[in-house]
Formats: C-alpha cells, sequence, structure tokens
C-alpha cells in the first residue's frame, strides 16, 4: 500500500502583520522562502516534484491569482512543476497537506511539495470584494457573517470559560514559547529571511524602506505578565471576553513541507520525519466557530481506531483562549501534550500557513520527544473544525 511521508519541512520566522519586517513582502516571495528551503533540506532533485499545492486562507487577495504556481516560479524550482492554490481558511495549510498526500497516494506521484502562506499584510479585502454580503445568508444564516472575535466571546459565554482561565492559559503560551525559543526548540524549523521592510516615520508619513533579516518569531511577548493581561480591555465592551491578549496575532509567514512516496524515499536513502495518516472534518454553527475540533477529533481517531489517551502531543490552533481551552477541556487533553512550545496566542496565527506550520513543529518536536502519534486541528472560519493525525519516525 503506498504512503505519504514527510522527508522535510521549514518555515518563514512570523512577524506581525503591517508593522513586522514582512509588511513589503509579496505573497509569493514569501512562500518561496519556506519552498525552497524545504526542496533544499529534502535533498531532493527538484526534478522529481509534480506539483506545489499551497494553503492560503484568502487566496483573492493575491495579485495574479494561484500563489502557488508563482511561487514556483518565485523559487527558482523548474518550470515544468505545477501549483495549486487552496483554502479551507485556517486549516489551508493542513488541507494542502491532505491534498499531497492525495496526488502521492491514489494519483502516484513521486514527490509534492505542500504548504500554506499568508501576508495579511498584503490582504486588500475592499478593493476584492471580500466584504460583499449575499442578501439570503443576510437572512437566513447572518451568523456567517459575525466576526471571529464575536464567536470568542460567544464560546467563553456559552461554554462558561472565565476571563480568568483565558488570560491564564494565554499567560501560558506565552511563556511556553519564550522558553522554546530560549532553548532553541523552533531552530530545526525556522530558515532566516533577509527581505525589505517598509518602516512610516510617524512625524512626516513618509514611508521608506530598508533591508531586514529574521532569524525567529517576532509576535511573542516574553514579558508578559498575568497582571498585564488582566488590565486589557475587551474588545467587543467590557461585559465580553476576547483581548488583545487573550486572541491569536495578526501575522505574516510561510511553511513548507516536502512528501514522497514511502518506497521512493526509502529507494532515495531519505530518513522521513514521518507519515501523514489522514484528515477529518467536521462543521458546527458559524457562532461558535471555535468549537470545530471536538467533531473533528473524535470523527479522525475513530476512522483510525485510537483514543485520545494515544496521541503523544497535540497542537491546537489557538484562535482565541476561549475555544482553545473548551475543546482540550471537552476532549480531554492532558495538558502536558498540548501546545508544549506554545501557540497562536503567542507566535501568531497567518491563516494559510498555521496547518502546515504546525505539522511541521509536531513533526520535530515528536522526534525530539521519541513520540509516536500526533494530532493537527484547529477550528475554521464558517463553523468547521479539521483534525490530521501524524505517525513520527
Amino acid at each position: 500500500m503506498r504512503e505519504a511521508v514527510i522527508v522535510s519541512t521549514a518555515r518563514t520566522p512570523m512577524s506581525k502583520s503591517h508593522r513586522g519586517e514582512f509588511n513589503a513582502t509579496p505573497g509569493p516571495s514569501l512562500a518561496a522562502h519556506a519552498v525552497r528551503a524545504a526542496v533544499d533540506r529534502s535533498g531532493i532533485d527538484p526534478a522529481v516534484i509534480d506539483d506545489v499545492i499551497l494553503g492560503c486562507g484568502y487566496p483573492e487577495g493575491i495579485a495574479g491569482g494561484n500563489i502557488a504556481r508563482q511561487t514556483v516560479i518565485r523559487a527558482g524550482l523548474p518550470i515544468s512543476i505545477a501549483g495549486v492554490t487552496v483554502s479551507r481558511f485556517c486549516a489551508s495549510g493542513l488541507q494542502a497537506i491532505s491534498a499531497a498526500a492525495g496526488r502521492i497516494v491514489v494519483d502516484g506521484v513521486q514527490a509534492v511539495v505542500a504548504g500554506g502562506v499568508e501576508s495579511i499584510t498584503g490582504l486588500r479585502s475592499r478593493e476584492n470584494g471580500l466584504r460583499e454580503r449575499d442578501p439570503w445568508i443576510v437572512e437566513h444564516k447572518p451568523d456567517l457573517y459575525v466576526t471571529m472575535i464575536e464567536t470568542g466571546d460567544t464560546v467563553a459565554a456559552r461554554y462558561g470559560i472565565s476571563r480568568e482561565a483565558q488570560d491564564q492559559f494565554s499567560f501560558d503560551s506565552q511563556r511556553k514559547t519564550a522558553e522554546a525559543q530560549r532553548a532553541g526548540r523552533f531552530d530545526d524549523e525556522i530558515v532566516p529571511v533577509t527581505t525589505t521592510m517598509a518602516v512610516r516615520d510617524k512625524e512626516t508619513g513618509e514611508i521608506r524602506y530598508r533591508s531586514a533579516t529574521l532569524g525567529a518569531d517576532t509576535c511573542n511577548r516574553p514579558d508578559t505578565t498575568l497582571e498585564a493581561l488582566a488590565k486589557l480591555e475587551p474588545v467587543n465592551g467590557p461585559d465580553k471576553f476576547v483581548t488583545a491578549g487573550n486572541a491569536s496575532q495578526l501575522s505574516d509567514g510561510s511553511s513548507a513541507c516536502v512528501m514522497m512516496e514511502a518506497k521512493d524515499a526509502e529507494r532515495a536513502n531519505l530518513s522521513p520525519l514521518g507519515v501523514f495518516r489522514g484528515m477529518a472534518v467536521a462543521a458546527c454553527e458559524p457562532d461558535e466557530m471555535g468549537i470545530g475540533p471536538v467533531f473533528a477529533v473524535p470523527k479522525l481517531l475513530k476512522q483510525h481506531g485510537l483514543k485520545v489517551e494515544d496521541i503523544d502531543l497535540w497542537e491546537l490552533n489557538e484562535a482565541f483562549a476561549s475555544q482553545a481551552l473548551y475543546c482540550q477541556q471537552r476532549l480531554g487533553i492532558a495538558p502536558a501534550k498540548l501546545n508544549v512550545n506554545g501557540g497562536a496566542i503567542s507566535v501568531g496565527h497567518p491563516f494559510g500557513m498555521t496547518g502546515a506550520r504546525l505539522a511541521g513543529h509536531v513533526l520535530l518536536e515528536g522526534r525530539r520527544r521519541r513520540a509516536k502519534y500526533a494530532v493537527v486541528t484547529m477550528c475554521i472560519a464558517g463553523g468547521m473544525g479539521a483534525a490530521g493525525l501524524f505517525e513520527i519516525y
């Protein structure tokens, strides 16, 4: 039976949207850094790559369309390699990995690059009509258009997740990320990037450009305290929960991996990080989209005859502390196995990148810990959840 293994992974650091180092870097250029590095790290001949599949939450925001095909060219890969862009919003990167596995297992191709990218800075929502609303949906299912922050507040209120618990979870995320950075636990996945950054003069408003090199994530706040988190005002008013400190940050970045058929990798004397076992998706009411993983995870585990206790490492995207906490509690995930190096609340959440980043990270961290099974899961805009199972070598 054919199997899809991951033979390499690479990602850019993550930078704050709009004011970070990637604020003048186009999406294809951002993705090209991760794709090129993943291919180089794999050691394979790029000529054997059949396809590049990239997830992007807002592909409509990419000038020229199909960011995956543009990335092939921007990364200097052979012009013969095709590219396709997929979007399942926050699960786009994981969806790309699943699609790549299908190409390998079902279509019989030898190698595929899969990953995700998002330049939130580069989004031009109004110019691309992303805010247009369907009148029928407005009348019959208006919750499809509620903001993500509103869904975070809804989950907190509906399921009794206190503000104090959310702030504690967020503080722990920051602490774990800071500890992981000091220990160098992200170093094996990050490829440093030198790019051009736009800097606005606060007094004159003039924009100037300068070279910037980024070798680590810059969104986290190592000096965060519980006291400071508690003082932050909820975004939607004093009776709400979501603050700038207990929600994922807007950030830019990209991640990629090279996937091959297991026997082809063996013949090439490669040592895969692990194998992709499968993905499950599920849906829920749009106004509580954050709880999507509680439906996707049981579906995934049932497909593979596993229980929550069988999973050694979990990466549950921290869109909001409220939903991450609820999902952890509802699924019964042991805190010691969850987001062991922090999550999106500390390092950021470039929508299309996140699923691919979590997959790469859990494979490397799982190898360090000698784990066998890992699950990557996240909630998805519109009221959905996704979960992917990886077996680590």
